[in-house]
């Protein structure tokens, strides 16, 4: 049982870092799946965080194409040498299925319409998780769940790990960033991982989906990650003839070497795969993609073509200079049967006289052409090309467009209004004809310049430090605390520049976070309803007592903590209240009586108090 709560069941799957196991909700009574930190890594600092890291990452995220987390916490177990151990555990969706790597394991390849199914699911929960800001770094099958009824999940998300699809893995300092045959070529080489990594390993997958095996294969993980980053994948339909061409359009642009020139978001990468899955035209980024593998595989023929042309000889030619009888071996130089050797010279003299004559007229004719290109005015224009027009285009489509067109694409950034990644100008500009092979310059927007400061009161400073830094600013080193705030401690109270200010890209913002301290008020005076208000206002508790006084009854005359003390919320204040004293006992209602009752003669006010000489006194009235 772990946490009071769930109890743990057999064992449904086991990866490089952790175990899982079936499990169930005690207190919601339903199947849940719990994922435990393997117990010989629970003492590594590394692995602790990262599994913690995980949790919070994944606890983040609410979408239908990803395993939901719904708990996370940490349990103590004592181990044989008698020594306490951590065993931290996520508590996540339980999802009723096989993993897409045991799918594949029993049938593969899969068809082009159910593989563009089950990516476009993967590619859903990707966009979600990126616009979120988180990057997944292992999109792999045994990441993924198929369930009975056809749902797609993606799990583990935040942490990149080994697990039980292949044991092949890169690393580095100790920290695993990917598996071999779904790596890109930025983290084989140990650059910064962005959310364009994840689009890659996807093109990967689907690439297995449709042919039954990853783009790359060797003996080892090394030999795998130097093919990421340097041999070109084939086309799918290469090893499954039954894929159409579009899908091979999708699968090479989404394998782009170059992070700048493949799919530059999941949306437009599902975008591509459903209207290949629905015969509809795909993106001019992805047919140039294509297109340009086609060429190159053009060109990769092209020397072995040369290299054979270059062995077409003139007759005799390569025989000048060999011994006589054809010391070559080759008999098509022997005299033929009856040949006069005395004519030889003077059939090659006339030969000769026609080689001349020949070369001569060529002379002429090339004399003639320049002559007359001189007298055109100078030499003829070499052929040139239109340049497309791609202004407001993403710049992975232009940037494909223009390489289609066998021009030369530089990009530069600048602000602009439009979206992120848009060209927002060209030169040349568009249909203008330039010779093949010139540079077209993309001006591509950054975003503008400027932006409004959202309001992040309540928000936790991570989520602060995300918003902030996703519109291009930078937060302050140091927070300053705020006493009094009303927000709960560690939250943002407010920023500085303000919320709703509008502030130049790049510029610094301060936040002031609760310290969680409030400062006593005085109380002293005050109605003990009024004190209580008080006091919750500042989210500090309050215990009363009375105490006999001579003050207005119920008001405060002593509190336990001075006034202007800072304490941390939560703290309990003790105020003292005025009550009036009981009345006194000696006080007696027989003088009250005597004084308000008119005595009629002296003998009846002194004898009033004395019981026997009511008698005689009742007897003299008369």
């Amino acid at each position: 049982m772990l946490g009071g709560r769930y109890e743990v069941g057999e064992l449904i799957g086991r990866g490089g870092m952790a175990e899982v196991h079936l499990g169930h909700d005690t207190r919601l009574g339903r199947p849940v799946a719990i994922k435990m930190l393997r117990s010989d890594l629970a003492r590594d600092a590394t692995f602790l965080s990262r599994f913690r890291r995980e949790a919070q990452s994944a606890a983040g995220l609410n979408h239908a194409s990803i395993v939901a987390v719904y708990d996370s916490g940490e349990d103590k177990i004592t181990d044989a040498g008698g020594a306490t151990v951590p065993v931290p555990y996520i508590v996540m969706e339980y999802v009723d299925g096989k993993t897409l790597r045991e799918v594949l394991n029993e049938r593969a390849p899969l068809e082009a319409t159910e593989a563009a199914r089950i990516t476009e699911g993967i590619l859903d929960a990707l966009a979600y998780s990126h616009r979120m800001g988180i990057v997944h770094r292992d999109i792999k099958p045994a990441n993924v769940m198929i369930g009975r009824h056809g749902e797609i999940k993606v799990m583990d998300f935040g942490i990149a790990r080994a697990v039980a699809d292949t044991n092949a893995t890169m690393t580095q300092t100790q920290a695993v960033i990917g598996t071999a045959q779904y790596l890109s070529p930025e983290q084989a080489q140990g650059q910064h991982v962005d959310a364009r990594s994840d689009l890659y390993s996807t093109g990967c997958l689907l690439f297995e989906l449709l042919t039954g095996r990853p783009p790359f294969q060797a003996d080892s993980p090394v030999a795998i990650a130097y093919q990421h980053v340097g041999q070109q994948p084939p086309r799918p339909s290469s090893l499954n003839p039954d894929i159409p061409a579009a899908f091979d359009a999708v699968v090479l642009h989404a394998l782009a070497k170059d992070r700048e020139a493949r799919y530059q978001d999941a949306t437009a990468f599902r975008a591509d795969l459903q209207a290949a899955r629905l015969g509809r035209p795909i993106s001019d980024a992805a047919r140039g993609t294509a297109a340009a593998a086609g060429a190159d595989a053009t060109v990769a023929l092209a020397p072995a073509s040369a290299a054979a042309a270059t062995t077409v000889l003139p007759a005799g030619a390569g025989y000048a200079g060999q011994p006589a009888g054809g010391g070559n071996g080759n008999t098509a130089t022997l005299p033929a049967v009856g040949h006069d050797p005395d004519d030889e010279p003077k059939k090659r003299r006339g030969f000769m006289y026609v080689l001349l004559v020949a070369a001569v007229l060529g002379a002429l004719v090339v004399l003639g052409l320049f002559g007359r290109s001189l007298l055109d005015g100078g030499d003829k224009p070499q052929q040139q090309v239109a340049v497309p027009s791609v202004v407001n285009k993403p710049v992975e489509t232009a940037q494909a467009e223009i390489r289609a067109a066998g021009l030369k694409p530089e990009t530069n950034e600048v602000n602009s209004p439009k979206d992120v990644g848009t060209v927002v100008d060209q030169s040349p500009g568009g249909a203008e004809m330039v010779a093949p092979g010139s540079v077209v310059s993309l001006s591509v927007s950054i975003g503008p310049d400027t932006v409004d400061l959202p309001d992040l009161k309540g928000y936790d400073q991570e989520e602060a430090k995300t918003t902030l830094t996703n519109l291009g600013l930078k937060v302050a080193a140091s927070n300053k605390e705020v006493d009094d705030s009303g927000v709960d401690k560690g939250k943002v109270v407010s920023t500085s520049p303000a919320a709703g200010e509008t502030v130049a890209v790049g510029s610094t913002v301060t936040l002031s976070v609760s310290s969680g301290k409030v400062s006593v008020p005085d109380l002293q005076g005050r109605t003990r309803s009024d004190a209580s208000d008080d006091l919750n206002a500042k989210s500090l508790n309050v215990k009363t007592v009375f105490k006999e006084s001579s003050e207005p009854e119920n008001t405060v005359i002593a509190q336990s903590i001075k006034a202007g003390t800072k304490v941390d919320e939560g703290t309990t204040v003790t105020i003292t209240v005025a009550q009036p004293p009981p009345p006194t006992p000696t006080t007696t209602a027989t003088p009250s009586t005597t004084t308000t009752t008119p005595p009629p003669t002296p003998s009846t006010t002194t004898t009033t108090p004395t019981g026997p000489a009511s008698t005689p006194t009742t007897g003299q009235t008369p």
